[in-house]
C-alpha cells in the first residue's frame, strides 16, 4: 500500500490512539514530541522540497527509494515514522503474534522469544542512530536488519513489516540513556494485526 501526498502534501498521519493511551510504555509527552514535532518537521521539510522537484505527486514510497540527500533523508524518515506510529495500541500483558504472522515467527525464527531476542538485539547493537525492522522479502520469508539514520528496507527490495526506532528522541524522555529497556517494553504495545495486514 502506497503513500501518496494529499492535494499536493504529505500530512501528519492520523493515530487511532489518543496521546497517553501507550503510556508507561511511551508517554504523552514523548508522543507530543516525537510524533507531534519531529515527525511533523521531516513532513514539513519534505514539502517543502517537493514543488518543482521530480518528485511532486509521486508516492512517498517511491520518493525514498529514487532519492538521495536532503529529499531522502525527510522522506525516509516521514515513512519511518508513519510506520512506526501506526504500529501500536494500548499495552497489553502477554501482547504475542497470532494468525500468520504469528505461525511464520514461529517457524522462521523457533519461537516468538528467540525472535524477540534477536529483534532487541539488533536494536542494541546499532551503532548511533537508526531503525531495527521486521521485513519479508520477495519469497515472504522475514528478515531482522539494521538501518541507519532515514534508511528503509524498502531499498533493499523488502518489504517493512515491524518497526522499532533507536533514534535517541524516541525514548530519551522516558527511558534516558536505557535503549534496552525501551525496546524491551514496546512489545507490549505492537498491534500484530496491523504487522499482519503488511504481509
Amino acid at each position: 500500500m502506497k503513500t501518496h501526498p494529499t492535494n499536493g502534501k504529505f500530512v501528519l498521519p492520523v493515530l487511532s490512539y489518543a496521546p497517553d493511551a501507550l503510556a508507561p510504555v511511551i508517554s504523552a509527552e514523548t508522543i507530543g514530541y516525537h510524533y507531534g514535532k519531529h515527525l511533523q518537521t521531516y513532513i514539513n521539510n519534505l514539502n517543502a522540497a517537493l514543488p518543482g522537484s521530480k518528485y511532486e505527486g509521486m508516492a512517498l514510497e517511491e520518493i525514498v527509494t529514487d532519492s538521495e540527500g536532503g529529499v531522502y533523508n525527510n522522506a525516509g524518515q516521514t515513512l519511518n515514522h508513519t510506520l512506526y506510529f501506526l504500529q501500536f495500541r494500548s499495552p497489553k500483558a502477554d501482547n504475542r503474534p497470532t494468525g500468520r504472522i504469528g505461525k511464520a515467527i514461529d517457524e522462521q525464527f523457533g519461537s516468538f522469544a528467540a525472535f524477540q531476542e534477536a529483534f532487541v538485539k539488533a536494536g542494541t547493537t546499532l551503532f548511533g542512530s537508526g531503525w531495527v525492522w521486521l521485513s519479508a522479502d520477495k519469497d515472504g520469508q522475514l528478515v531482522i536488519t539494521q538501518e541507519k539514520n532515514a534508511d528503509n528496507p524498502i531499498c533493499k527490495g523488502l518489504r517493512p513489516l515491524l518497526t522499532f526506532d533507536v533514534w535517541e528522541h524516541a525514548y530519551y524522555i522516558d527511558y534516558q540513556n536505557r535503549r534496552q529497556d525501551h525496546l524491551n517494553a514496546l512489545w507490549q504495545i505492537v498491534d500484530w494485526e496491523v504487522i499482519e495486514q503488511r504481509m
